[in-house]
């Protein structure tokens, strides 16, 4: 596979690093303005490492583009005249549809849109991707590429923007739930690193059981929670409080926000 990531920022070397690590390309090139800060890549042996968009497009077949918003236009304008039937674009770009994509490059390219988060730079990404009538033929592909950092699920464009609040957004979301009972444990004695400690590994050993078991989460709360018990006593004081209409309310509003840019 030879693949090339146009904008090795941070989201672009993740993704990088993840291909690398699983041995997932042939050949990659890596472009940014600035290769200094990116020159080490250049280690793997088949890395290059370039300032030329062009000279990555020439070379690869698979083109994640991982660049900032405002570029994007421009650098699709400048490689348009580069691209040919092998090729498979592959775009990380927050809120650049497809049909702009078509209207730049061609409705006969093969043209993807990913969504993945911050967790793709520790292989924990969930990624959504959609893709034009052509890409469809390629998505299986786009799909082996991320599942390398983490799973991946096929969606319509039209859900792509619920997408980015579920999961983008969403990061920051469960963040804060993380932080909020790190500052509930510190209450109750523990120190800040041990609260904290208690806290992101609770929550990641109460993802992985959904995941593993395929249990909804109702069936897991039933077995830690018994009559007049401590478990029952705080679900209910948080449910009182708001806990489940807030965290809805926020999703809903993060989903409008990002609704009114796009109109914007």
């Amino acid at each position: 596979m030879k693949l090339a990531i146009i904008g090795a920022g941070n989201l672009g070397l993740a993704i990088a690093k993840g291909i690398l690590h699983t041995n997932g390309a042939t050949t990659m090139y890596l472009t940014k303005r600035n290769v200094a800060e990116i020159k080490d890549f250049e280690k793997y042996g088949n890395v290059t490492v370039t300032t030329d968009n062009a000279e990555a497009v020439k070379n690869s077949d698979i083109l994640i583009f991982a660049v900032q918003p405002g570029h994007f236009e421009a650098i699709l304008y400048d490689v348009k005249d580069l691209l040919t039937e092998k090729h498979v674009v592959i775009s990380t770009i927050t809120g650049f549809s497809i049909e702009k994509m078509e209207s730049i490059i061609g409705a006969d390219k093969y043209i993807i849109r990913s969504m993945p988060n911050t967790a793709i730079s520790v292989g924990k990404s969930m990624t959504c991707l959609c893709s034009n009538d052509l890409g469809k033929k390629r998505i299986d592909l786009a799909k082996a590429i991320f599942n390398r950092m983490g799973p991946s699920m096929e969606i319509p464009e039209t859900q792509m923007q619920a997408a980015t609040v579920i999961c983008a957004s969403g990061i920051a979301f469960w963040m804060r739930l993380i932080r909020a009972t790190t500052q509930g444990a510190i209450q109750l004695g523990f120190d800040a690193k041990e609260a904290q400690e208690l806290a992101m590994h609770t929550c990641n050993g109460a993802a992985s059981l959904l995941i593993e078991s395929g249990s909804h989460p109702e069936e897991e709360i039933d077995r830690v929670t018994t009559p007049k018990g401590c478990t029952i006593e705080g679900l209910n004081e948080m449910e009182h409080q708001g806990l489940s209409s807030s965290l809805i309310r926020g999703i809903v509003a993060s989903f409008q926000k990002i609704s009114e840019i796009r109109k914007g």
